[in-house]
């Protein structure tokens, strides 16, 4: 089915009682959907549409409480996260996508994957992973939920991009660096604090891996500390359709750090689909 569409951006959609936001640019039958990380939003990523709308249909929208959708008043939930997912999809009569997701939003793919597999002609995994939470790490988070309501949103945003990004992303792209502390500082504490109370919570997806048949490609980074390498050969390995390719020179956000690479790999995966 070719559906009928408008291009643009910031064009509004209702999804669950929520207006969600979102770019959508080019033209294809099976367009590429991509879900942004935590806690960013849609204009990270930018580099991969102005890229591969030339040949495909490409859609970014923003989760809700990001960016310029609204926050709803259902508890956040990466299931949660996924349902609005499916519904966009339906929203705008796309009745089979693409799926490209980075951290956490690589965890709402995986948990649609899994539980719509019918719906996605493949899916895109980048510097996530398939674990649950350790109790270090829901400790972790917790600690930050507790910076945060304490109005210390600059300093967590400071503590995290040292983190995201590699020490030459951090040396010789400020401006790529500077974008995404805009975007952090602009992310409302109650979108944040939600989220981080949603990944502590998310189950653990490894064993179900093995449900997803789609093509699968899975990007990570040389130097991300926050999902490391080894996780996404976790992810390569339960999933028997995978492949798997390792960014040199990049963190946790591969695809701002070293977006041509990035671009050339998705767009390689795709001719591959068609071929």
């Amino acid at each position: 089915m070719i559906t009928k569409f408008i291009t643009g951006s910031d064009l509004p959609i209702n999804i669950n009682n929520t207006l969600v936001r979102y770019d959508d640019k080019g033209k294809g039958n099976i367009p590429i959907i991509f879900i942004h990380g935590f806690p960013f939003d849609k204009q990270m990523w930018q580099p991969q549409l102005q890229f591969l709308s030339k040949t495909n249909r490409t859609i970014a929208y923003d989760i809700r409480g990001y960016g310029k959708s609204e926050a709803g008043f259902q508890m956040p939930s990466i299931g949660l996260f996924a349902d609005d997912l499916i519904n966009f999809m339906d929203a705008l009569e796309i009745e089979k996508a693409i799926l490209c997701g980075l951290s956490m939003g690589g965890y709402v793919v995986m948990n649609a994957a899994v539980l719509c597999p019918d719906r996605f002609e493949a899916i895109i995994l980048c510097n996530t992973q398939c674990i649950a939470d350790s109790r270090e790490v829901r400790e972790s988070r917790n600690k930050l939920i507790t910076k945060i309501i304490a109005g210390k949103k600059t300093e967590f945003a400071e503590e995290f991009i040292n983190q995201i990004f590699c020490k030459e992303s951090l040396d010789h792209k400020q401006v790529v660096v500077e974008k995404v502390r805009k975007v952090i500082l602009a992310t409302s504490p109650v979108s944040i604090i939600g989220s981080l109370g949603a990944m502590a919570d998310r189950p653990d997806m490894c064993s179900q891996l093995n449900k997803i048949s789609m093509p699968t490609l899975v990007i990570c980074g040389e130097y991300d500390i926050v999902t490391p390498p080894e996780q996404s050969e976790v992810i390569l390995k339960n999933i028997k359709n995978a492949k798997m390719q390792l960014l040199k020179r990049a963190g946790h956000l591969s695809n701002l750090e070293q977006p041509e690479e990035f671009n050339q790999h998705i767009l390689q995966f795709i001719m591959e689909l068609s071929g």
